[in-house]
């Protein structure tokens, strides 16, 4: 499905924006710069799909991707630093979590961790309104390239600890590189599984 035609649908900056023709919608989620826009590029295949920026916080509103006419993957604004107006910062928080508690095309939430830095307080946060919201999620851990096997593995058991202290609704952690392909068809599966 994910070779079929893949197009940008429209970056919302209000919920009266998003598009109502009820498709499922799968929504990536982490902080500011951590890799959200490059994985629905890696999962479609294509390299300029979704704009990637090396500015924190370049995204600022809610960007619609529809594969096939069958699905959504939604880019949600990063949360934590960025380089905009704490009004932005603010707007962008509200979209947010407006669409996490009332978007009912919402199936899965894929939360984005660079797997060098390991879940940040920040994340923490944003697990436990995906958990008010009851937005079941999974965890991706990023650039998985970029560190050795023996602390991939490590960060693995920190990250299921962790969660499973604040999280009801996160279901497994998946490991992925976006620059070798580690990871990717697994991921491709498991949005096809929803």
């Amino acid at each position: 499905m994910f070779t079929k035609t893949c197009n940008f649908v429209i970056g919302a900056t209000t919920t009266t924006d998003m598009p109502t023709i009820n498709l499922p919608e799968v929504a990536f989620i982490g902080r500011s710069n951590v890799g959200k826009s490059s994985m629905i590029n890696a999962l479609t295949g294509r390299k300029n799909l979704a704009r990637v920026s090396n500015t924190p916080g370049r995204t600022q509103q809610i960007n619609f991707f529809e594969i096939d006419h069958k699905l959504r993957l939604v880019d949600l604004p990063g949360y934590g630093y960025a380089k905009a107006s704490k009004e932005q910062i603010i707007a962008c928080n509200i979209l947010i979590n407006e669409y996490l508690k009332n978007r009912t095309m919402l199936r899965l939430a894929y939360m984005i961790i660079d797997s060098r830095r390991g879940i940040k307080d920040i994340d923490i946060d944003m697990m436990i309104i995906l958990n008010e919201a009851m937005v079941t999620y999974q965890v991706i851990l990023t650039k998985v390239d970029k560190i050795k096997l023996s602390y991939l593995e490590r960060i693995i058991e920190e990250t299921a600890l962790t969660i499973g202290g604040y999280s009801t609704t996160c279901q497994e952690i998946l490991a992925t590189s976006i620059k070798n392909g580690f990871g990717i068809a697994a991921l491709r599966k498991n949005i096809l599984s929803i």
